[in-house]
């Protein structure tokens, strides 16, 4: 599915109102709305639609309306459509309230039965929680006791929650049994936006409708998984958030457990949503627990100090951002090795990584084959054979590369590495998205493939916990272990290197370096 452009299969989305909690915020203005936009570009957003924003500014929908379209050209690519916007925006209404306050929900309430009545939307409405995690369970127990979440067999309800779901395995089961008090799990949309990534979801088509890559998407054949989520910036505004949580908590088990659930799942039965992540969750409980000893050689954490990045831009060490404090033990950078237990990835090693401040803004997922027998090159110029090596790229640019070993020309035998690099936007063209377009549009018509189910985020933390148990018991020593612009502190490379691996080294797609 295609985020943007008009999809030969797609439908338009079900009539309804989206209610947006915490509108106030950067999420709307950066992300939602412009969402919404690309939809309506697309053809795919109703024609019997309404928003709702609400948050505790003292404005009313007029003003509200004039804020969203004074930068909605910032956050929209491509050629402005002012017409699609005027549409859009004369849909938008503000309610001014408290997430607390019973009475607000009240407000809210009669407000959407006065847009069904003008929009002649039916009464389903979806409610996205783009508030602090605080606000969850307040929010759904308001909507619960307003009648707001009660649905019949012709109108639906359902909220979308973002991450994080809990700081740990505690927090994140109460959260569950808190959502779980006031909605069905079919009403809840967890969403993680790595999964509205055009790649993350072509990985199902890629390995599931070709012949020629799920014959060796196994053991026998894929000799390690590297999945790689690296970020150039800092901690910027986020330095209240990042403190509590740190870069464990606020990557591994949401995206690159989603990257890893993807990539190591069984095929599903269909791509109906319970058929695909059920078997996303069978992946996430079959990874091996980690004992307290094994989270001294299997995990790794760094902290940035200040340093140069590649493009000479002086920056300073994560303890001298504001709000940092300046004996912080928070972790910029986590890393680890994980065990599947499961006949398809018998002794195979998931590596996991990521960092802020690092050399580049770069997310992959590097699958490296076994190594092919040597022995018909023992009496030829040929020192080793390398192994072959599929990168999935998820960002900056979307796309494949394979690199496979091929003969020089000329009378001697020699080989050399030959990379196919398939990007995206070549052969679809590069239209405008936020990430968010798919899965909102899912969400209205009540596709909860893409979004995570409670075991989902129970099965992540579960594998978490241990490591931050064992990092909380013992403080780091050494931070800050590695200097901004490198690629992070050292033990991360000896987490491969004592299994005779190392780290690939990330080089700019060809699109990348073309730009």
């Amino acid at each position: 599915m295609s985020d943007t452009t008009p999809a030969r299969n797609a439908q338009t989305a079900s009539p309804c109102v989206m209610v947006i909690f915490g509108a106030g915020g950067d999420l709307t203005k950066r992300k939602l709305l412009p969402s919404l936009y690309n939809l309506s570009v697309s053809g795919l957003l109703p024609e019997r639609f309404g928003v709702v924003a609400v948050d505790r500014l003292e404005i009313n929908s007029e003003a509200f309306r004039d804020r969203m379209s004074e930068d909605i050209r910032t956050h929209v690519g491509g050629d402005f459509k002012q017409d699609i916007w005027d549409d859009l925006v004369r849909r938008l209404f503000y309610v001014q309230g408290d997430f607390k306050d019973s009475a607000s929900y009240e407000h809210l309430g009669g407000l959407l039965e006065q847009i069904d009545g003008e929009m002649g939307t039916p009464g389903s409405y979806l409610f996205y929680l783009a508030t602090p995690p605080r606000f969850f369970g307040e929010i759904t127990r308001q909507l619960g006791a307003a009648g707001l979440a009660k649905e019949t067999d012709s109108v639906w309800r359902r909220v979308i929650i973002e991450k994080p779901f809990g700081n740990d395995l505690d927090s994140a089961k109460a959260l569950n049994r808190e959502l779980h008090d006031s909605l069905e799990e079919t009403q809840i949309y967890r969403i993680d936006h790595y999964l509205g990534k055009e790649t993350v979801q072509n990985i199902l088509v890629f390995r599931f409708a070709n012949g020629i890559t799920e014959p060796i998407w196994n053991h026998l054949h894929i000799d390690h998984v590297q999945i790689t989520v690296a970020e150039s910036v800092g901690v910027e505004h986020r330095a209240s958030y990042y403190e509590e949580a740190g870069a464990l908590r606020d990557m591994i088990p949401n995206h690159l457990l989603v990257l890893l659930s993807v990539i190591a799942m069984e095929p599903p039965n269909s791509f109906q949503a319970n058929a695909v992540r059920i078997e996303g969750n069978k992946v996430l409980k079959a990874i091996t627990p980690l004992s307290p000893e094994d989270v001294l050689t299997h995990a790794v954490r760094g902290q940035y100090a200040a340093g140069a990045m590649p493009d000479g831009e002086q920056v300073q060490a994560y303890r001298s951002s504001p709000g940092v404090a300046s004996d912080s033990h928070t972790e910029t950078f986590a890393a680890a090795k994980l065990m599947i237990d499961n006949w398809r990835w018998a002794g195979v090693p998931f590596y996991l990584r990521t960092g802020k401040r690092l050399a580049a803004h770069y997310t992959e997922i590097a699958i490296q084959y076994r190594r092919a027998p040597f022995i018909m090159f023992r009496n030829t110029p040929v020192e080793h054979v390398r192994p072959n090596t599929m990168v999935l790229r998820i960002q900056p640019s979307e796309g494949i590369e394979l690199s496979f070993g091929a003969k020089l020309p000329g009378p001697s035998m020699n080989l050399g590495n030959v990379e196919m690099d398939f990007c995206y936007a070549d052969y679809f063209g590069n239209p405008p998205t936020t990430g968010y377009e798919t899965l909102i549009y899912d969400c209205m018509n009540g596709d909860a493939t893409l979004f995570k189910h409670a075991e989902t985020v129970e099965a992540g933390w579960e594998f978490v916990q241990p490591i931050l148990d064992v990092w909380h018991a013992l403080p780091p020593r050494d931070f800050p272990n590695y200097a901004a612009g490198s690629w992070g502190p050292k033990p991360a490379g000896e987490l491969l290197r004592r299994d005779g691996r190392q780290w690939r080294r990330i080089t700019p797609s060809r699109r990348d370096r073309a730009t």
